[in-house]
């Protein structure tokens, strides 16, 4: 029964627990946490759930990238492909990093600096970038 209450006599008591462990805390008033293990404990369950998100999300840019990579000459910086030949590479269509809109209404989309642009259903043109 005194379990349930124990929060609250902490908090009535003023003693501090660690945010992880529980275990009652000395030194700093500000002190959260009890050792650096309980800090990355606490900070990497709180954090994992988008973390993993943002790990997928990123493997499939990375993997857009490394394909338009493969596929465009670095000589010319330009190449055609079928739409359904990017697809059997494995190719992602759904994400890209930016997009850019050319004077004359073309839009070029973007993974990294290697790009493409959609001519019709089937047909696509890879290009690389240029830094200036």
């Amino acid at each position: 029964m005194l379990y349930l209450f124990e929060p609250l006599i902490n908090l009535l008591m003023d003693i501090r627990t660690c945010l992880d462990c529980q275990s009652k805390l000395l030194g700093r008033t500000d002190k959260k946490f009890c050792c650096d293990a309980c800090r990355n404990n606490f900070n990497n369950r709180l954090n994992s759930d988008s973390t993993a998100q943002m790990r997928n999300i990123h493997n499939i840019l990375r993997k857009n990238r490394r394909i338009l990579h493969d596929l465009v000459p670095t000589e010319s910086g330009k190449a055609s492909i079928t739409t359904k030949k990017l697809i059997t590479f494995g190719f992602n269509f759904d994400y890209i990093t930016h997009f850019l809109t050319t004077k004359t209404g073309n839009t070029y989309y973007f993974c990294f600096e290697y790009g493409y642009r959609k001519l019709d259903d089937h047909y696509c043109v890879l290009v690389k970038k240029i830094s200036v």
